[in-house]
């Protein structure tokens, strides 16, 4: 059975002061095997202090989000590498995310190889950066993956074409809306881009709906499945037919303007993915 995860970023946010203390209520109520930790950057002061409440409360994260800043920062440090201080300080935010998610038990490091404004503008920094970033997580023991990131230049495809060719261990997770940001998703189903699973590239999928069209910007809510146009039923025929045993990640916003986390909506999601794999494989059709 696979491995049904949260985002934490989908329950904790500026509404509720990112609060990472209500996880041990919420833990109570979330109809999930375990969580994706998302690293924010206003906890790089205390997070030792957030690392051992997290391991105090016992709860499975087996995945750590990297703090979504980190491969901007590379970009913008690389630009100027005579002046190499803001190339350092990514590095050593990279750091603090790897030693946070051993500490609380993650075995996968998940991290926007690009991101912000920059987003894709320098990919050929982030590339060249790319196996320090590596390296780095290995020694944490952590297995990192590169997400497929909404591009503003190119599309996220090809530049994991450009990882696998120039890195070919390199590990990816899927993201469904960001793959549909780039109407990209069902690229993912055809035999030329089979290189993806079958030579183990796909480590870990997020699982959420989108409802925009071609690069939209103003509609980039992460939805519950079922409330975009993603195409589910062929998403989930693809995983049981390349035989995907491991885990996803739902990470659906869940909270409003006033901080409460709409449990139920959650529990949903992690309900259909269930329900998916409950189902016979045979009775889907590839």
């Amino acid at each position: 059975m696979a491995e049904i995860l949260c985002s934490t970023g989908a329950l904790l946010g500026k509404a509720n002061n990112r609060d990472y203390r209500l996880l041990q209520k919420l833990a109570e109520q979330l109809q999930c095997d375990g969580y994706e930790f998302m690293m924010y950057s206003s906890w790089y002061q205390d997070w030792e202090v957030m690392a051992d409440y997290l391991v105090g409360q016992g709860l499975h994260i087996p995945v750590v989000h990297c703090e979504k800043h980190i491969g901007e920062a590379v970009s913008r440090g690389e630009e100027n590498p005579q002046d190499s201080a803001e190339l350092a300080q990514a590095m050593e935010k990279f750091r603090v995310n790897c030693e946070l998610a051993r500490r609380i038990g993650a075995r996968a490091l998940v991290l926007h190889l690009w991101n912000g404004q920059i987003s894709d503008q320098r990919f050929e920094y982030n590339l060249r950066i790319y196996p320090r970033l590596r390296d780095m997580a290995n020694d944490y023991g952590l297995d990192l993956l590169v997400e497929n990131v909404v591009c503003n230049q190119e599309n996220p495809l090809k530049h994991l074409e450009q990882l696998a060719q120039a890195y070919p261990g390199v590990h990816f997770v899927w993201d469904t809306k960001m793959a549909a940001f780039h109407q990209e998703e069902t690229l993912l189903y055809r035999q030329e881009y089979a290189w993806l699973w079958q030579q183990d590239h796909i480590r870990h999928y997020h699982v959420n709906d989108y409802a925009g069209g071609y690069k939209d910007w103003g509609r980039m809510k992460t939805l519950p499945l079922g409330e975009g146009h993603i195409d589910f039923d062929a998403f989930f025929q693809y995983i049981h037919r390349i035989g995907y045993k491991g885990s996803f990640t739902v990470e659906a916003t869940a909270f409003g303007a006033d901080g409460q986390v709409d449990v139920e909506m959650l529990n949903r999601c992690f309900e259909r993915i269930r329900r998916e794999f409950s189902r016979s494989a045979s009775c889907l059709t590839p």
